[in-house]
């Protein structure tokens, strides 16, 4: 799959931008705070309908301006036109597929596959276990709809039990029991499915990372991703295991209004030869392990669904010595449509550039084709 042609009308700094680009690399140049990083955004707005940096939509609209919207044109076996448009005076935000009005935006995730690695992306190795869980729950959403549908289905849940146990602990209600432990049970059921699917995941996905470190820096560290859950907790007994720990935890969660239990508390603990990388990795370990994890990220998903993920990088190369800056350089060759923002033109000969790729600045919002 790829991303023929963008046009950009009041998005951050650009006014109105319009852009077609290569099937393979595309090379985005421009000093920081002049609208690169934006294309990037875009982008992604429009293989997802959510905002790369997790910017609320009002942020994102040209100083002075009311709305924003963003077109594209995917090509896959078939053609797609794609667009997002807001409107900040209703705090509105709409997406359109080939003119018609998608209502849902779980219809979308996984229909145009996207891998994104950031500046934001330290916070899933050095970040709070949230952040980790957004990690491996937006890499498994794309590769399987059943997953995300049982996600958001979880996650209503969780509000519903929440708001019971708080009336609960406000109303000392008891005839609200009954409902708790239907809730509960609901809980139990698609709680388990969501372990279930991240044990899988972690057991398989561990193959991509390995593959993917190996690649930035041969065979020197071994990398691992382990799923910190219900202890002792396995695929077969995951709603059994569930239930007790929802029951040890019955009265704190009374006391307290607060889901105590669940996939929602869970973590992924990152490894580097049985050393625990955020107690122990240095900050160049961090940052290979990062890159690992969206290259693995990349090709799990093309095996999973069978379709080429579109490749966004932004900035990358600026925080990396000129070793892995090579190895990661070599690794682009071998994936899809890749779009990577540099702040200069000093490190370029590192891409092994072709007349295949085109070459992109920006200044002030505005963008230019480089010959």
């Amino acid at each position: 799959m790829v991303l023929k042609q963008i046009e950009l009308q009041n998005f951050r700094l650009h006014k109105n931008t319009s852009l077609n680009f290569s099937d393979k690399l595309n090379l985005i140049i421009g000093g920081n705070g002049q609208g690169k990083t934006s294309i990037l955004e875009a982008i992604y707005y429009l293989c997802t309908t959510k905002n790369l940096n997790l910017a609320s939509e009002s942020d994102v609209v040209l100083f002075g301006e009311q709305n924003f919207d963003v077109r594209g044109n995917f090509a896959d076996l078939t053609t797609n036109q794609t667009r997002l448009f807001y409107d900040s005076l209703k705090n509105k935000k709409s997406f359109f597929l080939n003119e018609k009005q998608v209502s849902n935006s779980s219809e979308v995730i996984g229909k145009f596959p996207v891998v994104s690695l950031i500046q934001a992306d330290h916070a899933i190795t050095l970040g709070a276990p949230a952040d980790r869980r957004r990690f491996v729950d937006s890499v498994i959403s794309q590769a399987s709809h059943t997953y995300l549908e049982i996600l958001l289905e979880y996650n209503k849940i969780l509000r519903q039990r929440s708001s019971l146990l708080w009336r609960i602990k406000e109303t000392g209600d008891k005839g609200l029991f009954n409902q708790l432990e239907a809730w509960t049970e609901s809980l139990i059921g698609i709680g388990a499915e969501i372990i279930k699917h991240r044990i899988s995941f972690v057991n398989e996905f561990n193959e991509y990372l390995i593959q993917a470190y190996n690649q930035i820096v041969e065979d020197k560290e071994y990398p691992k991703i382990s799923y910190d859950s219900i202890p002792g907790v396995d695929e077969d007994d995951a709603p059994d295991k569930f239930r007790d720990e929802l029951n040890q935890y019955r009265e704190d969660e009374l006391r307290r209004a607060q889901n105590l239990v669940g996939p929602h508390r869970d973590d992924f603990l990152f490894y580097i030869n049985d050393l625990e990388l955020k107690r122990f990795g240095s900050q160049g370990q961090h940052k290979t392990f990062q890159i690992a994890l969206r290259f693995g990220q990349f090709f799990f998903i093309k095996d999973k669904i069978g379709r080429t993920p579109i490749f966004l990088m932004d900035d990358v190369f600026g925080e990396l010595d000129s070793y892995r800056a090579g190895r990661i350089s070599d690794h682009v060759s071998s994936i899809g449509q890749t779009f990577i923002t540099m702040t200069d033109l000093t490190r370029t000969e590192e891409l092994n550039l072709s007349n295949g790729n085109v070459l992109i600045k920006v200044d002030n919002g505005t963008a230019a084709y480089i010959q």
